[in-house]
């Protein structure tokens, strides 16, 4: 594959590394064409190296992961961290599919794209976890360890989500069925994001990271991708067949070595609602909270977040 022709640099001269005291000068961005979207994605390491792709959920951005890019660099992986389809700088799908199956098709089409191999790691944080289970489980031979944070497999979670306590905390799944959640995201100063990140990870100062995720959904066509993630969870008809293998995918476990952390002081989704994750997880799989962090804890923990993924990975 002659990979000049399908990754090209976006907004960048080919190569240039961003500049900045919030994340790496070894990060650069480009794009790549998959599954009929332009995606967009910071990277950092050698190419040469095994693909480390690092995907985000919401409401969040590539630039959730500039703390654990450059180790992950260090340690010799080509790190690849993707906006999401439909998050900006990325394309919005022409078909408006945003189901688990399609996040895991395009992971699984990005790893071919950039010239993965079965020494691939995935990382996912929220929906980049759901994305990191389709993925890992549809195409094991292309995956050989699992990071996810923030959101366990399904089998560990389902019974406990379902409680009164969880359904209070994730009352926003519920206004974004409504056609009430774009006039909701819109408010003057996008509120209602800013509120999110504080409840969900309280006393981190979260306002250089919503800037992005407000850059990112400042169009109405991207804020309504996001929330068309969420729309697609409860309603089959906005699934594509091409999708229907992945989507079975994403709500199993997968069978490689994966690590789950999560935070102790979540609250989008609290420790009483995780379930017995270590029961469901796979051999040679871990289980870890971490303290003093809450949901976007590898911003708000990024040394530790970045000591347990790098030694596991090293395994």
């Amino acid at each position: 594959m002659d990979l000049a022709a399908d990754v090209a640099p976006v907004g960048l001269e080919p190569r240039r590394a961003l500049r900045g005291r919030h994340y790496s000068a070894s990060m650069q961005q480009s794009a790549v064409h998959v599954n009929g979207i332009e995606f967009s994605y910071l990277e950092s390491g050698s190419p040469r190296g095994p693909l480390a792709l690092c995907l985000h959920g919401f409401p969040d951005t590539a630039y959730s992961w500039r703390h654990l890019m450059p180790r992950l660099a260090e340690a010799g992986y080509h790190v690849v961290a993707p906006w999401m389809r439909g998050i900006a700088p990325t394309g919005i799908p022409e078909d408006g599919t945003y189901q688990v199956g399609a996040l895991a098709a395009d992971a699984s089409g990005i790893h071919d794209a950039l010239g993965g191999d079965d020494r691939a790691v995935l990382v996912g944080h929220d929906w980049g976890a759901y994305a990191s289970y389709g993925a890992a489980t549809l195409h094991p031979d292309r995956w050989r360890r699992v990071v996810t944070m923030a959101v366990p497999p399904l089998a560990a979670s389902l019974p406990s989500f379902l409680t009164y306590r969880q359904m209070k905390r994730s009352f926003y799944i519920f206004v974004f069925q409504t056609p009430v959640a774009e006039m909701a995201l819109s408010t003057p100063g996008h509120e209602f994001l800013d509120n999110l990140w504080a409840d969900w990870s309280p006393g981190y100062d979260g306002s250089w990271d919503l800037a992005k995720v407000k850059e990112s959904l400042a169009d109405p066509a991207n804020l309504s991708a996001a929330i068309g993630y969420y729309r697609a969870l409860f309603n089959p008809a906005l699934h594509s067949p091409a999708y229907e293998e992945a989507q079975v995918a994403s709500a199993s476990t997968p069978g490689q070595p994966t690590m789950y952390l999560h935070g102790a002081d979540d609250g989008c989704m609290g420790l009483d609602a995780i379930g017995d994750v270590g029961s469901v997880l796979s051999e040679g799989s871990e289980w870890v909270t971490v303290e003093h962090a809450g949901h976007f804890l590898h911003l708000e923990q990024p040394d530790v977040v970045g000591a347990h993924v790098t030694r596991f990975l090293e395994d």
